[in-house]
């Protein structure tokens, strides 16, 4: 999770369209699982484990990320929520990477790390930002390394050793007006990002487009701002 982009939403991040809609497609694609024990890497400040926690019956979560000051724990829905900088061997059944491979140099060796520590059977859910030709100054300001197409990010599960289930774009009802808008951002003198607050009105019919999408979403492998994917330990 981009944490520069916790930051800029604050306390409205529950509130933002984007992280609603992400939320609302996560609870979709690992509805069938009903997985018990979340492993979130990367997680930040736990908001996707939080949401499986208060809306399923997932019983605990364990946040990971280099980047807290120290270990600590909480609880969400009364259900408890550790945050660890690093881990050992974990018995979890769903791994989330909420947009965590596009920040590093060795996707496939990251996926590989957490895959040799979780038991067989567990599932991988991953998303990443999708398509290059969308690169602007939206991802230098996120410290991206790459974007992937749906096709390539199923690659470098499958060469950690995962086996895919499925794959499918997300954001695609709002993928031309993205496309405008970070095209004419690309040569931006300073780079930022294209995520802020908006009104009501706007955050409103933004909520109401991705919502519409959810049904068709399972089946897209066409385009969408977000590729999701979801792998197996074999």
């Amino acid at each position: 999770m981009d944490l520069k982009e916790e930051d800029i939403l604050g306390a409205d991040i529950c509130r933002h369209w984007y992280y609603r809609a992400k939320a609302a497609a996560l609870s979709r694609a690992v509805a069938s699982l009903e997985p018990r024990h979340i492993l979130d890497v990367g997680a930040g400040s736990g908001f996707f484990s939080r949401h499986l926690l208060e809306k399923t019956d997932a019983q605990a979560a364990l946040c990971v990320d280099t980047g807290y000051a120290a270990d600590r724990d909480d609880s969400s829905n009364g259900k408890p929520v550790r945050f660890r900088r690093t881990i050992g061997h974990v018995d979890c059944d769903l791994v989330l990477m909420m947009d965590v491979l596009e920040h590093v140099d060795d996707d496939r060796g990251l996926v590989r790390h957490y895959a040799d520590r979780v038991p067989p059977s567990a599932h991988f859910l991953v998303t990443v930002p999708a398509f290059s030709f969308l690169w602007s100054g939206h991802d230098v300001f996120l410290e991206h390394k790459r974007r992937y197409r749906l096709g390539e990010i199923e690659a470098v599960l499958r060469a950690a050793g995962l086996e895919i289930v499925c794959g499918s774009y997300y954001f695609g009802f709002v993928f031309p007006l993205a496309v405008v808008v970070r095209l004419a951002s690309r040569n931006a003198s300073d780079p930022r990002t294209s995520l802020k607050r908006h009104g009501a009105l706007t955050n409103g019919l933004l909520c109401a487009a991705c919502a519409a999408e959810l049904p068709v979403f399972p089946i897209n492998r066409l385009a969408g701002l977000s590729a999701f994917v979801l792998a197996r330990k074999p």
